[in-house]
């Protein structure tokens, strides 16, 4: 997993959650606690409850992403960036600034107004994006999108996430967002969730991920909560998401969704980092594949992740099923006097699917193949 230096702060495995709290001077913006369009009032709250609370970059949005308002042009973001300029300049305390937009002219004017880093929220639309980005060495969150300016995240199934992802490449600093909410009519709460509980693949491209599920609807949906209430589930929600492996958290909530993250953090699997050796999270054959797809490997998938389970057999039927496992690579079963387990690959679980299937090995068969 690659370390991105993003003005000196380092975001990456080694390196614990950070934090992204949000500032909009756009009147659009449907979270008002957020939007300014003084640019002292705006440094304030930026000092107070956003460094203040345990942010570690602040990212200033020039339009809302809703999908119910107008696009801004290029011109149209350039015209309110005079407003977060002097307010990044006002700001006393020590973050990462990061400017959020979707044109490489307007993030080109931001860095060289001041600004550390760049969150693309429609992943590389425009093409000259990552040449500004790398002209400058910053750091930029490249968010999942089709390529199109006016369409910032609207993809729907995962797999095709990762075609968005790749629009264009990835800079050596590029932090991936696989693009959680609204943002398409089509979209749905599952597509969401699946998003979501497939969080450990994006972890295949060896980039760091950011992951924005503050308040999100698939997640207050779960509990029936609105808006309002919806806090609870964000935060648990967040530790989960860092221990998939994620690693930079946008959020309004600052102060609450760092401690989530650093409990996240805390009970986080320990992945071995050795300047050699890098132990990869993977769990399952598509994770496995994302891997093999960055690094042009040829290898079987479901040959990579391993399953365990606990059966319930007669003595004939487990020794039945201990002569398959010897037949099977990748297969083994144990036996005790208090029961049976059964370990294996994907692939070599799959093989032994294939056998007994009507026989007394039955119910082990289709349990397991109702598993895989």
């Amino acid at each position: 997993m690659r370390t991105v230096d993003a003005a000196g702060l380092k975001i990456g495995d080694d390196h614990p959650p950070r934090i992204m709290g949000v500032l909009n001077v756009s009147s659009e913006s449907p979270y008002k606690p957020s939007v300014f369009d003084d640019p002292a009032e705006a440094a304030q709250y930026v000092d107070e409850r956003l460094i203040g609370e345990g942010a570690d970059i602040v990212d200033v949005g020039l339009e809302s992403a809703n999908k119910k308002f107008e696009v801004l042009s290029a011109e149209g973001e350039l015209d309110r960036l005079d407003t977060a300029i002097e307010t990044i300049e006002s700001v006393s305390g020590d973050a990462v600034f990061s400017i959020e937009t979707r044109y490489h002219e307007v993030a080109e004017a931001a860095i060289e107004g001041g600004f550390d880093m760049v969150n693309d929220i429609c992943g590389f639309a425009d093409p000259e994006m990552p040449r500004v980005c790398e002209a400058y060495d910053v750091a930029v969150a490249k968010m999942a999108s089709p390529p199109d300016l006016e369409r910032p995240g609207a993809v729907e199934e995962v797999d095709d996430i990762y075609d968005a992802l790749e629009l264009n490449g990835l800079t050596d600093k590029t932090i991936v967002d696989p693009a959680f909410g609204g943002w398409s009519e089509e979209k749905t709460l599952e597509q969401d969730r699946e998003t979501f509980e497939r969080l450990r693949e994006f972890r295949g491209y060896g980039q760091p991920i950011l992951v924005s599920i503050n308040r999100k609807n698939f997640l207050r949906e779960l509990a029936g909560r609105s808006t309002e209430e919806a806090l609870p589930v964000s935060l648990a929600a967040t530790s989960m998401a860092v221990e998939r492996g994620a690693h930079v958290i946008r959020t309004h909530d600052v102060a609450e969704t760092r401690d989530a993250a650093l409990v996240g953090h805390r009970f986080a699997r320990e992945r071995v980092r050795t300047p050699a050796v890098e132990e990869l999270d993977v769990t399952t054959p598509k994770e496995a594949e994302r891997h093999l797809d960055r690094v042009g490997g040829e290898a079987d998938p479901e040959g990579a992740v391993t399953r365990t389970f606990a059966v319930e057999l007669a003595p004939t039927a487990r020794d039945r099923l201990a002569t398959l496992a010897t037949e099977i690579p990748g297969v083994t079963v144990a036996a005790g006097e208090a029961g049976t387990l059964l370990f294996g690959t994907v692939a070599g679980l799959r093989a032994l699917c294939a056998n007994d299937a009507e026989g007394e090995l039955a119910p082990v068969i289709d349990g397991v193949a109702r598993a895989l």
